[in-house]
């Protein structure tokens, strides 16, 4: 008997090692992460529900004009709340507004949310931007299959942390097109507006910003890996200096060898 127990105690022990070992081993860089897929397309006729109850479509919700989505968690205590102010406060210092020229969809990834958590995030967001949320900003949630056919199509990849009970994720915001193309994405909690301006520059594809707005874009260079569109100017002269410094580096290597060649003294020949 004491055999016994001392066996179930023994099997006991290496569950909750083990159980503590595969939660230990979660680690959020490595399941999450953003897969760049731009030109890819989205599944816009998918069904969701919006803060309101009300079920809809990212179709329907854009009205054919770019988008920008934002994947988030609705009743989240980190940074969720943050990225939407960020992207906010990035539409403020940039000319175009919702709904006329893009919508903003603040994109909820845990099925497990419903209208409840979606209205009380678009609450807390409408008290610091009333101008800006009074239309044309959504906040939605939906079924896991529903929203997993939209975060893989772009690419976007979170997952479930045991430790803290929620998802882990990026912090960043899809940029669409009118016809549901993943057109570029924008990194970190606060895009700068330039950036955004640029973003739905591009994405509108000619349907909003002026002349000098589609000018502009052939100014700049947009960096997937950062996220950022960089001055073209910049980059060139980068590029420029780079030539530069090798170019100068092959000529004083010219220069040394054939200097070293003149001083070597000439090879005499061998008498008989």
């Amino acid at each position: 008997m004491m055999m016994r127990h001392f066996l179930l105690f023994v099997f006991a022990l290496l569950g909750f090692t083990g159980s503590q070992a595969a939660a230990a081993a979660f680690d959020p860089f490595a399941a999450t992460g953003i897969e760049q897929k731009l030109d890819a397309k989205i599944p816009l006729d998918r069904p969701f529900t919006d803060e309101q109850g009300h079920r809809v479509t990212l179709r329907g919700l854009a009205g054919g004009k770019p988008m920008l989505l934002a994947p988030v968690l609705h009743n989240c205590p980190n940074i969720c709340g943050v990225t939407l102010s960020g992207l906010m406060e990035a539409v403020e210092e940039q000319p175009f507004r919702p709904p006329g020229d893009f919508a903003i969809i603040a994109f909820g990834i845990d099925p497990r949310e419903g209208p409840a958590e979606a209205q009380n995030s678009l609450d807390q967001l409408r008290r610091r931007f009333p101008s800006l949320t009074a239309r044309g900003v959504h906040a939605l949630t939906g079924t896991a299959s529903d929203i997993h056919a939209v975060t893989n199509a772009l690419g976007y990849r979170y997952a479930w942390d045991p430790d803290i009970g929620q998802y882990a994720h990026d912090a960043a915001v899809a940029v669409l097109t009118p016809d549901g193309r993943l057109s570029r994405w924008l990194y970190g909690l606060a895009p700068e507006g330039n950036d955004l301006k640029l973003a739905l520059t591009e994405a509108g594809q000619g349907q909003i910003g002026s002349w000098g707005d589609q000018l502009l874009l052939l100014c700049y260079h947009y960096d997937p890996a950062i996220g950022r569109y960089s001055p073209l100017v910049h980059t060139a002269l980068q590029m420029a200096g780079g030539v530069t410094v090798l170019g100068g580096g092959g000529l004083l290597a010219f220069a040394l060898l054939r200097e070293r060649r003149r001083e070597k003294p000439p090879v005499r020949g061998r008498r008989n």
